[in-house]
């Protein structure tokens, strides 16, 4: 069969396919099928025991792909110094990090309160009726819907958290006949997806039985469709706030050009950019998240759904803009963050990756609420290395530096060429071009 038919055919039952075999169908798609599979295999742990708990984190598994696990020493926060594990493949952002967090443990550390811990989940649903009457009837619905969902809620109730209140919402102005039960949720230290959508599910029944059973609605009010039941990744009554600060005095030495107050007006700037031009915003709040992803994955926390809610915060005002703020006043300079982070210490893969663990106990075993602080200094603490680079050097010279080996690696070089590339760019500036005639001339050497 030509090599091009291989992947036009549709594939019947692949998920009950033995991992061998799903191997070889991956394999029969490339030129080396044995290389390629002696590669996926390479990859595999060599415990089989934890390999089988990797397998089924997800569907169709046949290897694992790796990511750099670091940390980052120095950061101090609320008076505490943590040593964080960053799981990463950006090369500058572990080093950005560890040398904001160096530069403010000298200057009083990070500060972080976190302002809320509410969650989101909705009912979506629709209804011909009386809303007049539905809502003179909605206190007694939402006796019947916690009622309805004790079983599910006992347990989180012990942990000190559960259901907080229910709000129906009418959107029949942007939907015909659509209405909204959005429920907010106390989860604790989990991050509490499983939990909510279980007591939706439920609160979507109750929905139906309390309009067919009470007397009250008559012929079509008793019917309502309900659309879906779900949580909510947005999260603005998650919050979390993180702030540095420190007089002018104290910046004299980021860059030999600028003064304190120079560098903090610089800075100023640079950030009032990200609140006013989309552009630069989604660029600028990259860089926060580079450091909070790092957090979430390598505590096993979801770092898309963290996206997905600091995203649609930094746009709550009806323009995307920077998620981070400066402030000027008198000779003080203080930058912040506050941001939507639903994180979770319990549960899910927390408790079940290894490394989650690991990385868990690294912290000090922290609640959900610490962690939301240390995943925000470390928002904030990259924010803050990458505008001061912006404001100073320039980014790339950094970055650049720490993409060194990766430009090596590119190239195959030896560890001896290696050794000498970092001698001969320790005060150069580094580029793909740059890298590639250094090695030719050592090598024609």
């Amino acid at each position: 069969m030509p090599r091009g038919r291989k992947r036009d055919l549709i594939i019947k039952g692949f998920s009950k396919l033995l991992k061998e075999d799903k191997l070889r169908i991956v394999a029969e798609l490339m030129d080396n099928q044995v290389e390629t599979i002696e590669l996926l295999k390479s990859f595999w742990h060599s415990d089989v025991s934890k390999q089988k708990i990797f397998d089924e984190f997800s569907e169709n598994t046949i290897s694992n792909f790796y990511i750099p696990y670091g940390v980052a020493p120095n950061v101090m926060i609320n008076g505490r110094t943590y040593l964080v594990p960053m799981v990463i493949e950006e090369s500058s952002v572990v080093a950005a990090a560890s040398s904001a967090a160096r530069f403010w443990s000298e200057h009083g550390g990070f500060h972080s309160e976190v302002i809320d811990i509410k969650k989101v989940g909705q009912v979506h649903f629709l209804w011909k009726g009386d809303v007049g009457k539905l809502k003179l009837k909605f206190p007694e619905l939402k006796k019947r819907m916690r009622k309805a969902t004790a079983r599910i809620t006992e347990n989180m109730e012990k942990r000190g958290g559960g259901i907080l209140d229910f709000e129906l919402l009418d959107f029949r102005d942007k939907l015909d006949d659509y209405f909204q039960i959005r429920v907010t949720f106390d989860t604790v230290d989990s991050m509490g997806a499983n939990f909510i959508n279980s007591c939706l599910e439920e609160f979507a029944e109750e929905l139906k039985r309390f309009l067919a059973g009470d007397e009250a609605f008559k012929g079509k009010e008793k019917e309502v469709t309900v659309i879906m039941s779900i949580l909510s990744n947005y999260t603005p009554q998650c919050l979390v706030k993180t702030w540095v600060e420190c007089d002018f005095s104290e910046l004299e030495n980021l860059d030999e050009d600028l003064t304190g107050e120079q560098f903090a007006f610089k800075f100023h700037q640079a950030v009032q950019i990200a609140e006013i031009d989309t552009y630069r915003a989604t660029t600028h709040n990259k860089g926060i998240f580079n450091g909070i992803d790092a957090v979430a994955i390598a505590t096993g926390n979801d770092f898309r759904a963290i996206e997905a809610a600091g995203h649609t915060y930094a746009s709550k005002d009806g323009q995307y803009k920077s998620l981070s703020h400066v402030e000027l006043s008198g000779n003080r300079f203080k930058f912040w963050i506050e941001i939507p982070l639903a994180m979770g210490t319990v549960g899910g893969l927390t408790s079940l990756h290894p490394l989650a663990k690991h990385s868990l106990e690294m912290l000090g075993k922290p609640d959900s609420k610490e962690l939301m602080m240390i995943a925000s200094a470390l928002g904030l603490a990259n924010n803050f290395a990458a505008v001061r680079s912006l404001v100073t050097k320039g980014i790339q010279k950094g970055h650049m530096k720490m993409h060194l080996f990766n430009i090596l690696n590119h190239f195959k070089a030896t560890d001896e060429e290696k050794k000498q590339a970092q001698r001969f760019f320790a005060d150069k500036k580094v580029s793909f071009v740059s890298v590639k005639d250094f090695l030719e001339k050592i090598r024609n050497k």
